[in-house]
């Protein structure tokens, strides 16, 4: 019983809260579409996604350690082996047991494109069966390097790339949150627009009303004739149907910028329109500046054509043949016992060379080049025709605001002359 009146009293609290009237100003309404919105929440987490990328592109150029282990690798099984005292293959069965665990620094060298290691290992075996034993095997330390050797350098390209994909999200946030707030002004002014023609539409019911009643009064008198009355009646139904429908499109505004602000459906929102703006007038050569500097779409389009580059380069020179290059040095040794297998050591040395060319592929990769071509030239006339588009767009909408600018002081004066207007009529009537 206790639990369910202290539900009531919760429920009819929210009820109470939810019906007293929200007062927003536009400064407001933006600020709040900024923190709880929906879309501004979509919006943090994208620039969130892309900045732990970039984090994680800069963690990949800093040295990473890696501790490999096989803890434990069991065979039972029958294995075909030669038999040096019979000249024959044999099949014999074997059980064995391996471990091993190892240590493994590694650092890219952006440089050359390639991969500076060193590690260090351990490994024990131990085979069962007629001739058992046990070995231990060691690699106390071995330096290295390794890359490929056709000129195309990944680390290159990704210093390129990577911060301009990372400047690319930070320039969207920025972008995205100011939509945001032009998107809450939308619904700020729509609605605002909706509260001011259901307030005209109850003066104009009041203002129907009393001529209604007037003309009542002047037509017990004669002073107006039948025909009159009855205008004066349909004009106060129309007023009223008006008032009906004003209301309709109010709550209808309401519930639009109620959802965007992420408010609970049922809040009452009232709004307090901003006072006169303040003039301002953009230069257009700095508007273009800043869209080249700050355009997210501008910067997409570069770090596209940055990576087709990197696929021309890559393409033309696999192309060719592939080759690739690995050296290392250290030392190694085994030992019947763990306390020997550190023990002097024998120097390893370990140089690889490999060489792929193809010699017959019919035009596999020379297509792939063509087409990585034709796509670089593609992407370059595409930044340049969204250029000129942006740039279009940019001076057509300063264009347009500076000229608004100029048009506010000639609203205010028709919106003066028309209350003047209405007034009189008012008086006269």
């Amino acid at each position: 019983m206790k639990q369910i009146v202290i539900t009531l009293l919760l429920m009819f609290g929210a009820l109470k809260v939810a019906s007293q009237p929200v007062t927003l100003t536009l400064e407001r309404t933006i600020a709040i579409a900024a923190d709880s919105s929906l879309e501004a929440f979509r919006t943090k987490n994208m620039y969130l996604a892309g900045y732990w990328e970039y984090r994680s592109y800069q963690a990949a150029r800093l040295p990473s350690l890696t501790l490999n282990l096989t803890p434990a690798q069991y065979y039972r099984d029958i294995t075909r082996r030669y038999d040096s005292d019979a000249d024959i293959d044999v099949y014999r069965s074997q059980q064995s047991f391996y471990a091993s665990g190892g240590l493994q620094l590694m650092q890219n060298f952006d440089l050359l494109g390639g991969t500076f290691f060193l590690n260090s290992d351990m490994g024990y075996i131990r085979n069962f069966g007629a001739n058992t034993y046990s070995q231990y095997t060691s690699i106390p330390i071995r330096i290295g390097y390794s890359q490929d050797l056709l000129g195309y350098n990944q680390f290159k390209w990704e210093r390129k790339i990577e911060p301009l994909k990372f400047e690319k999200v930070k320039k969207e946030l920025l972008y995205n949150m100011e939509s945001v707030s032009e998107k809450a002004t939308e619904y700020f002014f729509d609605m605002a627009m909706a509260q001011v023609e259901y307030d005209m539409a109850v003066e104009n019911v009041a203002s129907t009303d009393t001529l209604y009643r007037t003309g009542e009064l002047r037509h017990q008198i004669a002073s107006i004739t039948k025909a009159d009355l009855l205008t004066l009646q349909l004009d106060a139904v129309n007023a009223r149907n008006a008032l009906q429908n004003n209301d309709i499109s109010l709550k209808r505004a309401m519930f639009a910028l109620a959802s965007y602000l992420n408010f609970d459906k049922n809040t009452k929102i009232r709004l307090r329109l901003p006072s006169h703006p303040l003039s301002m007038e953009i230069p257009v050569d700095e508007a273009l500046t800043l869209a080249r500097e700050n355009n997210p779409d501008l910067l997409e389009l570069k770090r596209k054509v940055f990576e087709a580059e990197r696929d021309v380069d890559k393409t033309r020179k696999e192309s060719l043949f592939n080759a690739s290059f690995s050296a290392s040095v250290g030392y190694n040794q085994v030992a019947n016992s763990l306390s020997n297998v550190y023990r002097s050591p024998e120097q390893q040395n370990v140089i690889m060379m490999s060489i792929s060319i193809p010699l017959l592929d019919w035009g596999v990769r020379r297509g792939k080049y063509n087409m990585a071509k034709n796509s670089l030239n593609v992407l370059q006339i595409t930044e340049r025709q969204n250029e000129l588009t942006i740039e279009e767009d940019v001076i057509m909408t300063v264009g347009d605001f500076n000229i608004r600018q100029s048009l506010i002081a000639s609203a205010e004066e028709a919106l003066d002359l028309a209350q003047m207007a209405y007034a009189e009529r008012s008086s006269v009537l």
